[in-house]
């Protein structure tokens, strides 16, 4: 019986793959291909035996509507993924931020080209370069009230109603958003979602408790209930503090609408 299951594959091999999967994506979208290149840990050179594959088609703009999908798939040993965009889609999302950009946006600046006869992968990586500082404020204040706001009420209502198993997933994810404040402040982008943490401690001007909150969740100790809530909400004084230094909104006097 066939195992279905990941393999251990060199780089050379994975890459083999991907000239496979660029060979027919072209003869499916014909000359609508524009573009096509590995993005993640392949484009930059350090996947691992077990990673898999992603990849952009990038398919060029026309007046009809484009067939834009994402196919996701395993062939038993390996899996690989394809993000099927026009070119205006992508530009369009590599110039927006939110959130998870710190997380998210790495394939908008680091791609492996495959097929890219016209540049429009370097064009990709200025509109995700070309991002106004406002935005990374506004996406800051979203984080901070639309997030961890709400995760701290949840964490004193779990507290108040002896919640305890609540607490951990509050703490990993206050931890999270966390760390993608910092990213957002520092403009700086993670390399991969395993790094996250270790990553944001090494970036300057982090809110304080924040080192505390993420050494607590990368140790898996989260099974302290009153020590994880003191950590966390240690963390929000030092994050209330970090927003007033830098004029970042928690708190309006006024309606908004």
């Amino acid at each position: 019986m066939n195992r279905n299951e990941p393999a251990q594959l060199t780089h050379d091999e994975r890459l083999a793959n991907c000239h496979i999967i660029s060979e027919r994506l072209h003869r499916t979208y014909g000359e609508q291909v524009l573009a096509i290149g590995v993005y993640g840990s392949m484009a930059r050179g350090t996947d691992a035996p077990f990673s898999d594959i992603e990849m952009f088609c990038v398919l060029r703009n026309t007046d009809e509507k484009a067939d834009e999908c994402s196919y996701e798939w395993s062939m038993g040993s390996w899996k690989a993924e394809v993000d099927v965009r026009t070119a205006d889609t992508l530009l369009h999302e590599a110039a927006v931020v939110e959130g998870e950009w710190p997380l998210t946006h790495g394939p908008y600046f680091h791609v492996l080209s495959l097929y890219d006869p016209e540049q429009f992968f370097p064009r990709l990586r200025k509109t995700a370069e070309s991002v106004s500082p406002m935005e990374f404020k506004l996406a800051i204040e979203e984080v901070l009230v639309g997030e961890i706001m709400e995760l701290v009420g949840k964490l004193r209502n779990a507290g108040m109603q002896d919640n305890f198993a609540y607490l951990p997933y509050l703490a990993m994810q206050m931890a999270h958003n966390g760390a993608m404040l910092i990213g957002l402040h520092n403009c700086k982008r993670f390399t991969t979602g395993a790094l996250v943490m270790p990553e944001a401690l090494t970036m300057p001007d982090r809110p304080a408790g924040f080192d505390q909150l993420a050494e607590l969740v990368m140790s898996g100790c989260l099974n302290d209930p009153p020590r994880t809530v003191a950590v966390c909400e240690s963390f929000w004084d030092g994050l209330e503090t970090w927003a007033f230094k830098h004029d970042y909104i928690i708190h309006i006097r006024r309606f908004p609408f």
